[in-house]
């Protein structure tokens, strides 16, 4: 095979990879499991979940869970990271029990028991619905909202506290931008050009001013630490950077044990604290 004819077999190649990822480009980045998959009994390990089912606004119908805490000192809006659905967060939400929170936690479109097929424009009015209907439910005030993003969630969060009020931000295992994370996954072939998804964190956190709390686990095999750190050099103050030492990408509330905990309680209370201390 000549030169010639080698270089034309990786043009190729390049083009019907870049046709392939255009044509199934939201199966590639999203990854939902759609009910029944998971655990949909969340009384019987003691989570008192509410169903709550709200519009987005162009009409498609989500599911949340709001589990209201008595004692809450303040209310977390959780935006889930990609894979699975809102069910698979039980865990995670049984140990944050201690600090006090309501939770509001949503599917996406897509995900869970949520309607519709997801893409970058739709989770986004999905995340917008959320914030509208968590402001509805009882005990929760915008005064003492915090939207917590992981993952492709944080992307969601980022996008929400453009031009949403609230108390704080808290971003955990959150990546760049699709552009950077295409590098990491194809680090040969330059692909971040061909994604039309931009799940664009990087341009936006430098805008927001409310307080916000970074946490990556240092050993994340599927957002590298790097690139959440790079974020949180972009963000402007006030912000704050917790690294979770030896978790990977799925397991930080784990590996992060009492001190992952206790730094989101920190922040919260700190926060809080701070709004009240201005008037």
């Amino acid at each position: 095979m000549t030169w010639t004819q080698s270089a034309g077999l990786l043009v190729f190649f390049v083009l019907t990879y870049v046709a392939f990822l255009l044509l199934f480009e939201n199966k590639i980045i999203f990854h939902p499991s759609r009910y029944p998959e998971g655990f949909w009994n969340p009384a019987s390990v003691g989570v008192p979940a509410q169903d709550i089912y709200f519009t987005a606004e162009d009409g498609i119908k989500l599911h949340g869970w709001f589990i209201p805490n008595p004692n809450a000192v303040a209310t977390l809006l959780w935006f889930h990271g990609n894979a699975g659905n809102l069910s698979h967060r039980l865990d995670n939400i049984q140990r944050l029990k201690p600090l006090n929170l309501n939770i509001f936690i949503f599917d996406y479109r897509g995900y869970g028991r949520s309607e519709g097929e997801p893409d970058e424009q739709g989770i986004y009015r999905d995340s917008r619905a959320a914030y509208k209907k968590v402001l509805e439910l009882d005990g929760v005030s915008v005064d003492s909202l915090f939207l917590f993003g992981r993952s492709l969630g944080g992307i969601c969060a980022v996008e929400t506290a453009m031009n949403h009020p609230a108390r704080g931000l808290i971003l955990e295992s959150v990546f760049t931008n699709s552009a950077d994370m295409s590098r990491q996954v194809f680090p040969l072939v330059p692909l971040g050009w061909a994604i039309r998804s931009k799940l664009d964190a990087l341009g936006k956190v430098p805008h927001l001013k409310l307080a916000k709390l970074f946490l990556h686990g240092t050993r994340d095999e599927i957002v590298p630490y790097d690139l959440g750190r790079k974020l949180f050099e972009q963000a402007g103050d006030p912000k704050t950077f917790y690294p979770i030492e030896g978790a990977g990408h799925n397991d930080t509330y784990i590996m992060g044990g009492a001190r992952y905990f206790a730094a989101l309680n920190r922040f919260i209370t700190e926060t809080l604290k701070n709004s009240n201390n201005r008037g």
